[in-house]
């Protein structure tokens, strides 16, 4: 009987769980957003909300600057325990957590996207709740939406195209391969 066990083993030994955890909960916290299994994703929910309410209770501002000061040592401290990277705990006070004041909880969501291809294993998504995905993100332009190319014939295509427009030798100067390819494309 299972009377009063809460949390999932996932097929792993207490140690290997807690490395787990932690690697997947400071690579959220960097990145936002990962993608894992359900199973995972779910013991990984409560497990940084408790990290980000340890990180929201620092940042109270009643007291001296002293007392606020030693309150958010103390927090880090905390927090360093289960997130080992200093740049991640750094973020997490400075951008996550005052992102997080005014909600009391909640603050991840997981999304669940379907099936992997290979073991049939159900995949969801985990991320901070107010990181919504930006398709302009991460381009320089917003206006600009330059499809990249896929697959190796899309790589190709677009190198012969980028040696067109660099001026290329066209005719028989070409190898025998590119005046092939060239003539299919007539």
């Amino acid at each position: 009987m299972r009377h009063g066990v809460a949390h999932r083993k996932l097929g792993r030994v207490t140690e290997h769980r807690i490395a787990l955890l932690r690697n997947q909960a400071q690579a959220l916290l960097r990145h936002e957003r990962i993608q894992t299994t359900l199973p995972k994703a779910k013991e990984l929910r409560p497990y940084v909300e408790r990290i980000i309410s340890i990180a929201k209770r620092s940042l109270v501002t009643d007291g001296t600057d002293e007392e606020r000061r030693i309150r958010r040592m103390n927090a880090e401290r905390l927090v360093a325990r289960d997130v080992a990277d200093k740049k991640v705990v750094t973020k997490l006070f400075d951008t996550l957590a005052p992102r997080f004041v005014e909600r009391p909880g909640g603050y991840t969501r997981v999304l669940k996207l379907g099936h992997r291809r290979g073991d049939a294993a159900e995949v969801a998504q985990i991320e901070l709740v107010g990181s919504e995905f930006d398709p302009n993100a991460g381009t320089a332009e917003a206006g600009e939406t330059a499809e990249q190319p896929t697959g190796l014939r899309g790589r190709a295509r677009a190198a012969v195209k980028k040696l067109q427009d660099e001026g290329a030798p066209t005719g028989e100067d070409k190898p025998k391969r590119a005046r092939k390819s060239a003539k299919k494309a007539e």
